[in-house]
């Protein structure tokens, strides 16, 4: 199975969602900025990221995507990115075109079986 990083600030969010990828047989580990999670995405080589986009600031997590497709060692690793901005006042904030590096996006609260899906659609 996949060694997935989650990089979230909500430790509710990361153990939730570590439950839910460890039933399936994958590894988790995780981080709680975009700063620590670009880190761990250099040093452990995750197969997935599950990425917030707000964090330390309003788009940390779109920072930490596009530091990424940056470094040519880390760019391979595909991104789900997870997120409430929708339903806040920042949402238009959050850019639509290029500048998210990307593979998919999914809004919190996220069903299990949903994240299961992007999942084994991105590390088959």
């Amino acid at each position: 199975m996949a060694k997935i990083l989650v990089v979230d600030d909500d430790p509710d969010f990361q153990n939730a969602t570590r439950i839910v990828l460890e039933k399936e047989g994958h590894t988790v580990i995780s981080a709680k900025s975009g700063d620590e999670g670009y880190q761990r995405a250099k040093e452990d080589r995750p197969d997935l990221i599950v990425l917030d986009v707000m964090m330390d600031s309003v788009l940390d997590g779109l920072s930490m995507s596009r530091q990424m497709h940056d470094d040519a060692s880390v760019r391979g690793i595909p991104i789900i990115m997870v997120t409430s901005i929708a339903n806040t006042d920042y949402a238009e904030l959050f850019p639509t075109d290029e500048y998210i590096h990307i593979r998919a996006f999914l809004s919190k609260p996220i069903s299990p079986s949903d994240l299961i899906k992007q999942v084994n659609k991105l590390i088959d």
